[in-house]
């Protein structure tokens, strides 16, 4: 893909990632949302990718749409509670159940997606801020305004603050990204639920 990999243009150069700004990389996540609600939910057998981070998500030349990669780890999934595998993702985005039990179901693709969501937003790896940006982002908070979030410097700085409309959609992904992130995998949405509220509520 001309634009290269997401990865790349979030952390190797800082005029690329100006130039991606909030409605493009909005657009990013709702199409990635999309890829993995159609492989969970409109394939036959449905599939999970096992390895979904920004190293595998190709952009256009533009960065305005997105394409999910190397699908050489996905595998096909059947509806088993037993649904064990070798380790196969990249650490760092891999649900607890995979990294640590090795069982793999479509939750394990929801949790990749939640931090893809917040890299794509903070515009690196969340890494260990994960553990204090959780209990003060909890869905619960319906109150949470979206300038708030901007006064905790999560938001990437090298772009200028999101427009009210932009920071809508923002707080959108934000709290969608943490549903994901639940650390257990019957609390977290399922990727269809997810691509429909993102896609309801980050229209222009």
């Amino acid at each position: 893909m001309e634009g290269g990999s997401l990865r790349n243009v979030l952390m190797n150069n800082d005029a690329e990632a100006r130039a991606f700004g909030w409605n493009k990389r909005v657009n990013i996540v709702k199409g990635v949302a999309n890829a993995l609600s159609y492989m969970h939910h409109d394939c036959s057998p449905s599939m999970i990718h096992r390895d979904i981070s920004s190293q595998n998500i190709l952009l256009k030349a533009e960065h305005d749409k997105a394409l999910v990669s190397d699908l050489g780890t996905a595998r096909l999934f059947k509806p088993d509670p037993l649904n064990w595998t070798s380790f196969a993702g990249t650490y760092g985005y891999a649900a607890p159940e995979l990294a640590y039990k090795m069982e793999v179901n479509e939750k394990c693709n929801v949790y990749s997606f939640g931090f893809v969501t917040l890299e794509i937003l903070m515009g690196k790896h969340p890494g260990d801020l994960t553990s204090s940006l959780l209990p003060s982002l909890s869905p619960s908070s319906a109150t949470l305004a979206h300038h708030q979030i901007a006064e905790m410097n999560v938001l990437d700085q090298r772009l200028s603050p999101p427009t009210n409309e932009e920071a809508r959609k923002v707080l959108c992904l934000v709290k969608v990204a943490i549903a994901c992130l639940h650390s257990s995998p019957k609390s977290r949405p399922t990727m269809k639920q997810v691509a429909q509220k993102i896609s309801s509520e980050t229209h222009i």
